[in-house]
């Protein structure tokens, strides 16, 4: 129900007959209807204040219908969402169960892994011990990981930090991803990278790595004699208020209070049809056990977390803990440093999406009229997806405990109309940086070249 009120939209004095009044008598007039026009004003920028709110409520029922829905027709055990909007935590809904088997309702605090929504807090923890100047992102990965060489002399000694951080080592895309599937120690996996070469000098081209994402451990370790693990607890974890969150196959195991993963087992033909016409199908789930395979590399893969983690997450991203996240920190791991144009193809985004890039850790997509910073992640039984647009205050996150790509539509469509909850500064400043891209346009490819 609208809260604007025709009370509040009163009628400024008319003054179509002042030039027949005294001047103190019109000065008292026009008074009076400068008076009443702000009175009407402020009351209509509170009742558009209220309206704002009444919409952050009805979007969020709206999309919880939506959710719940795509969960219900594809079967799915249980998830959860968090959206935020500036420095708030505007909705957190869950969804379902933590295994199909339902003994226990997925809650604020139930951890799902995140597979590689992981690698934004590896890119975090190493960008932010690069400012501390503990290593440096020129580094080359030689330096922590002296036993990596590559088939052709020199060209591992090449490879920096930084390259690692935005998959632009050159290596082919997912090296040697298989071999986590194997019972093989992570030197061994590193042993056969001497058989291959780059297929581009650093840089130059775009190649997601999971293995080579986990070089970034002995670096961050290195630095300081602890783990990993410890680091990320006592520099992102701790500090953000992240309760749930851990690194590591043994912590996951040992919390009672887990989404269990589950896999497609086959599809059944109900011989029903929606509304639409569209058959219906039934969905049958399998619980298996969590595999230690990604685990293996936990700067890429090994983050567990609750909704409510990544709802404190994405507050931080967004400016609102500087004193974690420092503005020139979020700077350095947003900005564009490779064209990801395969994305630009994704199902259900490449509608809206102009642009796509990797940063450090973090995607920056150019979704309809605002950037957006985001990453996915999908790991058996599980899948998740977290994003924040910094033009509009608002983040999303989203955590399923089976390999669905429902999730995908379900972000797309959120980002698809995520202006109408922009913080109201934001939402201003969004306009205005619209309106200039708009009167841009006309140079681009002509006047400025593309650094990145």
């Amino acid at each position: 129900m609208s809260l604007i009120h025709s009370s509040c939209r009163r009628p400024i004095a008319k003054l179509s007959g002042v030039n027949r009044k005294s001047p103190i008598q019109w000065l008292g007039a026009l008074s009076l209807g400068l008076m009443l026009n702000g009175y009407a004003q402020a009351n209509e920028a509170s009742s558009k204040q209220r309206v704002k709110t009444q919409s952050i409520t009805s979007f969020n029922n709206t999309l919880a219908r939506k959710v719940r829905h795509t969960l219900n027709k594809y079967s799915i055990p249980g998830g959860a969402y968090a959206i935020v909007r500036g420095d708030r935590i505007a909705a957190i809904e869950t969804f379902g169960h933590i295994n199909k088997e339902k003994s226990k309702k997925v809650n604020y605090s139930t951890v799902f892994r995140l597979a590689s929504v992981s690698k934004p807090f590896a890119a975090t923890l190493t960008t932010m011990l690069a400012h501390e100047q503990k290593l440096s992102l020129n580094d080359p990965i030689t330096k922590y990981v002296p036993h990596f060489q590559l088939k052709t002399t020199g060209k591992a000694e090449k490879i920096k930090l930084k390259h690692i951080l935005s998959h632009t080592s050159g290596l082919m895309p997912n090296t040697y991803d298989n071999l986590l599937h194997e019972k093989w120690s992570m030197d061994k996996v590193i042993g056969r990278f001497n058989r291959l070469d780059p297929i581009c000098e650093p840089e130059k081209c775009y190649g997601y790595q999971n293995i080579a994402y986990g070089f970034l451990q002995p670096a961050i370790e290195a630095s300081q004699e602890k783990s990993y693990a410890e680091l990320l607890e006592e520099k992102v974890f701790k500090p953000l208020n992240m309760a749930n969150a851990s690194v590591g196959i043994g912590v996951y195991r040992n919390n009672s209070n887990t989404a269990k993963p589950h896999i497609l087992r086959k599809r059944i033909k109900t011989g029903k049809k929606d509304k639409q016409g569209n058959a219906i199908r039934r969905y049958v789930w399998r619980e298996v056990y969590v595999s230690p395979d990604y685990y293996k590399v936990e700067p890429a893969a090994g983050v567990n977390a609750s909704i409510t983690d990544l709802a404190n997450w994405l507050i931080a991203n967004l400016g609102h803990k500087p004193e974690v996240l420092s503005p020139a920190l979020l700077a350095d791991l947003t900005t564009p440093r490779i064209r990801t144009r395969k994305d630009l193809k994704r199902r259900h985004w490449r509608s809206h999406l102009k642009d796509a890039h990797y940063g450090y850790g973090w995607r920056v997509y150019q979704f309809d009229d605002y950037p957006i910073i985001y990453h996915s992640g999908w790991v058996e039984g599980f899948r998740a997806d977290i994003g924040y647009s910094p033009d509009l205050g608002v983040g999303f996150a989203i955590l399923i405990n089976a390999e669905s790509n429902a999730i995908n539509k379900i972000s797309s469509d959120f980002w698809a109309s995520a202006d109408n909850i922009a913080v109201p500064q934001q939402a201003k400043n969004f306009a205005q940086t619209t309106e200039s891209n708009n009167q841009a346009k006309r140079y681009e490819g002509k006047a400025f070249a593309n650094h990145f």
